[in-house]
């Protein structure tokens, strides 16, 4: 069979077949079903919309099985799914629809409470809600049978969210060309093919579930599973369940499944592949050892033009390699940054210098862009450079090292510093689950260290503990050492199931259970309301 260049046909190529095409908890649907229930949905689109405007489905479900069939209309009708982050709430979650310019939206009845609190310029008979007689009626009187023009690999397929890390999202463009070549390279990887399948627990609005899940089992033509919200306590039984031999995951999902208690079961699961990126040095050997399944992590972004993987022989703390195009360049001079130098405990000690921004020298013209926003565009696509907005270094050998966002300096009395190699470093307590660095302001030294961090259970947390495993650290420098502690069960997360680090950093220690040293070289004690409120003038 010919290699397949449209999303389109990748939803149709198997419409004669009875073979499991997803799994969606408990219900499975076949890829005739996938077909069929795509091409109704197309064509009742086709007669809703309006073709002087942009051909955009906004799409706020959870994962459900009519999220799969709206993305493979989408595709046959040569329009966008605007995937619509479902924690966003109020004028935020208007300005997304209205940014996104979508004609059509497709909801619940579990969202329809806050859409009436986020008022959009969608018509409301083109606000159409799943599971009630009006929508059941208008996809029974669908053409299901009508032609359809060919789809191409340039045509528009998706508009992707970015996190909202750094500030209000953008909409990332994806082609349905990108959708099949990056779900392509997800097939060859977890060895796609007869008996296998693929799980994504993260939601459809996100990239990991579109690219690593869904483009992957489509391409390998296995079943694709998940279910309406990611539960760390039930994904593996859901892998068990539904065969699955390929997890698609990012963020912190590796390691919410570790912390859920161990099952004699765990080593025999199917699961083969684990592929994804960001997830901890700890956590990949834990869940490679634990589940008995390779873990393929890389470092990767939604704009899809820069990929760092993870090598065996690489040393502690790297981030990978990379394709020679892919460079840290200081973002002033656009010039290459000096490699990295470490003294004898390993302390990065030309920061300065050595850390910039990662790019790829050779991917300006194939970034497909973001919609509505060319200044964004312009920030990121430079010379014909693309700059990714993330900080790295590279040693002597050429090994990447992750040092943040770009946003991620913090500057403590005169020195700088990343904060991606303290939370490295923090990461290595045992009682840390996961950790994030912050700076927080201070009055004499710039910024002060403020630390996050996630511990299985907050009330038994042991401070002395952790201040004796921070002076035992040799690579900590001393104006890395936090001041602020910010001990939880659970930290506000995004979507991504990344640690939302705008929350915290305006929270800083306005939050429950706050540690802090009043001054360099104090142990840590609690923070009382009377501390705080003796900083209060320097936050806003």
């Amino acid at each position: 069979m010919s290699r397949v260049q449209s999303a389109a046909r990748l939803f149709l190529r198997n419409a004669d077949g009875d073979e499991i095409a997803a799994h969606f908890e408990d219900r499975a649907f076949t890829y005739r079903e996938l077909a069929t229930e795509s091409l109704r949905r197309a064509a009742l689109w086709d007669r809703l919309r309006d073709r002087t405007q942009p051909p955009h489905i906004g799409v706020l479900l959870d994962n459900t099985p009519d999220y799969l069939f709206w993305l493979g209309a989408a595709a046959i009708s040569r329009s966008a799914i605007v995937g619509i982050n479902a924690t966003y709430r109020g004028a935020e979650l208007a300005r997304l629809i209205d940014h996104s310019d979508c004609q059509l939206l497709v909801t619940s009845d579990a969202y329809t409470g806050i859409l009436a609190d986020a008022p959009n310029s969608v018509e409301p008979d083109h606000v159409l809600e799943t599971g009630t007689d009006r929508y059941a009626g208008l996809l029974a009187a669908a053409d299901v049978d009508r032609e359809w023009e060919p789809q191409e690999a340039g045509d528009p397929f998706l508009l992707i969210f970015t996190s909202g890390s750094t500030g209000f999202p953008k909409a990332v463009r994806c082609t349905q060309g990108r959708f099949v070549t990056t779900g392509r390279g997800g097939a060859n990887v977890g060895k796609l093919g007869p008996g296998k399948a693929v799980y994504a627990p993260l939601p459809m609005f996100h990239s990991s579930a579109l690219f690593t899940g869904l483009s992957s089992a489509l391409n390998g033509s296995v079943p694709f599973g998940t279910r309406s919200k990611f539960s760390a306590s039930r994904t593996m039984s859901d892998v068990r369940r539904m065969g699955a031999t390929m997890l698609a995951y990012t963020g912190k999902v590796l390691n919410y499944i570790l912390a859920v208690p161990a099952s004699p079961d765990d080593a025999s699961s199917p699961l083969e592949l684990a592929l994804g990126n960001e997830a901890s040095e700890g956590d990949i050997r834990e869940f490679a050892a634990r589940f008995h399944c390779k873990v393929r992590d890389s470092y990767g972004s939604t704009e899809g033009l820069i990929i760092i993987r993870r090598e065996s022989s690489m040393p502690p703390g790297a981030l990978g390699t990379a394709d020679h195009t892919i460079a840290v360049l200081d973002p002033e001079t656009t010039e290459e940054c000096p490699r990295a130098q470490f003294d004898n405990d390993g302390r990065l000690v030309n920061a300065d210098e050595a850390v910039g921004e990662i790019v790829n020298t050779d991917s300006g013209a194939m970034f497909e862009g973001y919609y509505r926003n060319d200044d964004a565009r312009s920030s990121k696509v430079r010379g014909g450079i693309y700059w990714s907005g993330d900080l790295a270094y590279r040693d002597e050998e050429g090994w990447f090292y992750f040092a943040g966002r770009s946003n991620e300096w913090l500057r403590v009395d005169s020195e700088n510093f990343a904060a991606a190699p303290v939370e490295r470093i923090v990461s290595r307590c045992p009682q840390v689950r996961s950790a994030a660095v912050y700076a927080v302001p201070d009055e004499l030294v710039g910024d002060r260290v403020m630390v996050a961090i996630e511990v299985d259970d907050a009330e038994s947390f042991d401070v002395e503990e952790f201040d004796e495993f921070l002076g035992q650290q040799r690579d900590l420098g001393t104006k890395w050492i936090p001041s602020f502690v910010r001990v939880a069960g659970e930290l506000p997360k995004l979507a991504s199931m990344k640690l939302d680090k705008t929350r915290l950093r305006r929270e800083a220690w306005r939050a429950p259970a706050v540690l802090w040293r009043p001054a360099r070289g104090d142990r840590l004690r609690p923070m009382t309301s009377a501390d705080a409120e003796a900083l209060a003038h320097l936050l806003p």
